[in-house]
């Protein structure tokens, strides 16, 4: 009996919240009805567009933090930002990216202050390191977006010059590089086809294009359709052979890095190797360690140990890095 009770509830608790919910998209569907009858439908529209519109606006104006925009404004950091994250492909205001280092650096120095048995100056020094956090985020994706640029660059070309030979356009092939091409490939070459559609003449465009992708071979590229532009000549073969150099450095530059990878790994192991020793001598003797953090000679020996390692390691990688 109590079950047949709890049922009948639970039925009519469904029933009573069907109708409501029923009633209340009944109503909504005739209120739409006599908004188009009257035509108050465009009117809300407008309103509704206007509001968002305006939003958008504000949202994209407004800064995370007022401190990073005035480091921004004061410093005039913003066009050169503004071109730094263009190229990682990362749609940020500037003032985020010093927000974020901000950010980062308050965190790090309060925790290191507040955990670690640290001096005030290491304190600074973790939340320098710390703070530079956001900054190899960017550098890291940027390195990674020129690279994968760089890989497809050649079919690119190739495919240009194809396109022109069966008579299309320049600008038209540009156009048609988003269609058959991956990002960031196709996105760059979409923005400069549309720069240039919408008035831009195709050397600012270019030029613009070159910002944005800090290439040897995208100057190259640029640099020769300008050059046939104010000159003459058969474009698409000056394209064909830019390909075929590009692909000939790409396979010259693995070649190095294949020699030189045992360099690398050394300098890389040599670098780590003081690293390893500092953190097991901190975890087995903290007494014996203390001796850098606490004493002012300590802290200058260990300041110049640090200098001299990232010294070292960078002229290691300037010996084995080799540009082609």
């Amino acid at each position: 009996m109590g079950f047949l009770l709890v049922m009948l509830v639970v039925w009519a608790i469904a029933i009573g919240a069907w109708m409501l919910v029923s009633k209340y998209a009944t109503s909504n569907d005739v209120q739409k009805i006599k908004d188009r009858l009257v035509g108050t439908s465009k009117k809300k529209a407008t309103k509704k567009a206007g509001r968002s519109a305006a939003s958008i606006i504000q949202t994209e104006g407004k800064s995370p933090s007022r401190l990073a925009q005035l480091v921004v404004d004061k410093y005039k950091l913003g066009p050169k930002i503004t071109v730094y994250l263009e190229q990682a492909g990362l749609r940020w205001p500037p003032a985020r990216l010093v927000h974020l280092c901000l950010v980062a650096f308050a965190c790090a120095v309060a925790v290191a202050w507040m955990l670690l048995p640290l001096p005030n100056i290491v304190d600074l020094l973790v939340g320098l390191v710390v703070g530079c956090t956001p900054l190899l985020y960017v550098w890291t994706k940027r390195r990674s977006r020129l690279r994968r640029f760089e890989e497809v660059f050649p079919d690119t070309l190739e495919f240009i010059g194809r396109s022109m030979r069966a008579g299309h356009a320049f600008s038209v092939s540009l156009e048609m590089i988003h269609r058959e091409f991956p990002e960031p490939v196709a996105g760059e070459f979409r923005r400069t086809f549309e720069e240039h559609n919408l008035g831009l003449p195709i050397e600012v465009a270019l030029q613009k294009f070159g910002k944005r992708v800090p290439s040897i071979d995208v100057h190259f590229f640029i640099s020769a359709v300008l050059l046939q532009k104010r000159t003459g000549g058969n474009l698409a073969e000056i394209l064909d052979k830019l390909a075929y150099i590009i692909r000939e450095r790409f396979k010259l530059r693995g070649r190095i890095r294949s020699v030189s990878a045992h360099g690398r790994m050394t300098a890389t192991a040599l670098s780590c190797i003081p690293i390893a020793v500092a953190v097991l001598m901190f975890l087995t003797n903290p007494d014996y360690v203390d001796f850098f953090f606490k004493d002012d000679i300590g802290q200058m020996m260990l300041g110049g140990a640090i200098a001299l390692q990232l010294i070292g390691y960078g002229v290691m990688q300037k010996i084995v890095h080799i540009e082609v």
